[in-house]
């Protein structure tokens, strides 16, 4: 059986993969770098149209290294399959390392050494990707957007543009306020199909033309897509692809759930 995975990193990504920062840009008060900096998901071959910019990766990306796998991933798996973006993606996260702590991501949202790095990115993308579009998910994929466009290089970007709520904002949002997550996520579908009401009109080459369906009030199991093999390191079992959550961070202190995430294959994975 032949299996599609991800090749890795072409020039001239594999430079800046290779020269990336560590504790001396992301401090490791406020950042998980020991696991790791997680650089990206999708296609780095020239063949992208949508540009994606994300927050930071949690527990499931630190163990399969691509972004946006988790729960926030399936979600917009699918906002992108209602622009009719099945492949032709590309994605980054505002911060290469997780954050850690509740306030780390906002302290550090105008770091101008974490935004150099991020922005050679950007830049690398947009000079050999035809996008057409660009989604931030979140204030902190907001304000890494506008950074880059405020340069001479991100400036020469003309195409779409939108930023939408984070796909896990009922989640985060409910656990903070008290709010009903039922609420919230009325809240993020209506502002999402704002979002593709202005991205798919911008969107010229879909990988699949589709006409425009928006969400209801709460995610129905349509509205989920799964993550594509091709995105994933190869040798990745089909299970890192699951929705179901199978990383969780553990531990009995704060030290020890920092170092330690526990993964268990789900259940209907399993061969016996």
């Amino acid at each position: 059986m032949v299996q599609d995975f991800d090749s890795g990193y072409p020039a001239p990504y594999a430079t800046l993969a290779a020269a990336y920062p560590g504790a001396d840009v992301f401090p490791a008060t406020d950042f998980r770098v020991e696991w790791g900096p997680i650089f990206h998901r999708g296609r780095l071959d020239g063949s992208a149209r949508l540009l994606v910019i994300g927050q930071d990766p949690a527990q499931h990306e630190a163990i399969a290294r691509r972004i946006l796998i988790g729960t926030a991933g399936h979600r917009f798996q699918g906002f992108m399959a209602k622009l009719g973006i099945t492949q032709s993606y590309v994605m980054i996260n505002t911060y290469l390392y997780s954050v850690y702590g509740q306030t780390g991501g906002n302290k550090h949202a105008h770091d101008a050494a974490i935004a150099t790095y991020r922005n050679q990115w950007l830049d690398a993308i947009a000079a050999h990707s035809p996008i057409e579009a660009v989604v931030a998910l979140g204030s902190l994929a907001d304000t890494a957007y506008q950074t880059w466009h405020a340069t001479a290089s991100g400036s020469a970007y003309t195409g779409a543009y939108q930023h939408i709520l984070h796909p896990t904002y009922p989640d985060s949002a409910a656990a903070s306020s008290g709010t009903p997550q039922a609420t919230l996520m009325a809240q993020m579908l209506a502002n999402w199909n704002t979002g593709l009401d202005a991205l798919h009109p911008a969107i010229a080459h879909p990988d699949v033309p589709t006409p425009l369906v928006h969400y209801g009030t709460d995610l129905a199991p349509g509205d989920l897509a799964d993550i594509p093999a091709g995105d994933l390191p190869a040798g990745c079992p089909a299970w890192m692809r699951s929705a179901e959550p199978w990383a969780t961070r553990t531990g009995a202190t704060a030290a020890d759930k920092r170092a330690t995430i526990t993964v268990t294959i789900p259940a209907d994975e399993r061969p016996f």
